[in-house]
């Protein structure tokens, strides 16, 4: 009989900004690369349906959740980037197994922040104020699969 092989939690995870900081988040969404299908016929095809030729890779933007601390460093990259002084870094988001061994790692190339989303506030709750930031990126490579 076959091993079990169980798939990671998604809960253990550690992202990296390359030059600005090392923070712990709560959340990260949005790894995802998709490639557009190009529709193509030429006058002599006899088949009436177009061809699919592979088109340009994209990859959606990244969204970094974390509980708002007095850490500014996000906050100011953003505002660079609003100003129109874009600084694009390399992140690196791993992916933990539950002893904290590094299992996976997505490398994001590239990146800049096009939004950031402040805490919703309500005095009869007790959550975690969360500020959230929202990256662009132009590549993403998987470093490590394991």
């Amino acid at each position: 009989m076959a091993a079990r092989v169980d798939p990671y939690g998604g809960y253990n995870f550690a992202v990296e900004l390359d030059g600005i900081t090392r923070a712990g988040f709560r959340e990260c969404s949005g790894l995802e690369n998709s490639q557009n299908a190009v529709e193509y016929r030429e006058g002599t095809d006899r088949n009436l349906a177009p061809r699919k030729i592979p088109g340009l890779n994209s990859h959606s933007d990244i969204t970094l959740s974390r509980g708002i601390t007095g850490d500014r460093t996000l906050w100011e990259w953003r505002q660079k980037a609003a100003r129109g002084t874009v600084e694009r870094h390399d992140i690196s988001i791993s992916l933990l197994d539950d002893t904290g061994a590094v299992k996976i790692i997505w490398n994001l190339f590239d990146c800049w922040p096009k939004g950031w989303t402040g805490p919703s506030l309500n005095a009869s709750g007790d959550e975690v104020a969360i500020e959230q930031l929202t990256l662009a990126c132009e590549r993403v490579e998987v470093d490590q699969w394991s």
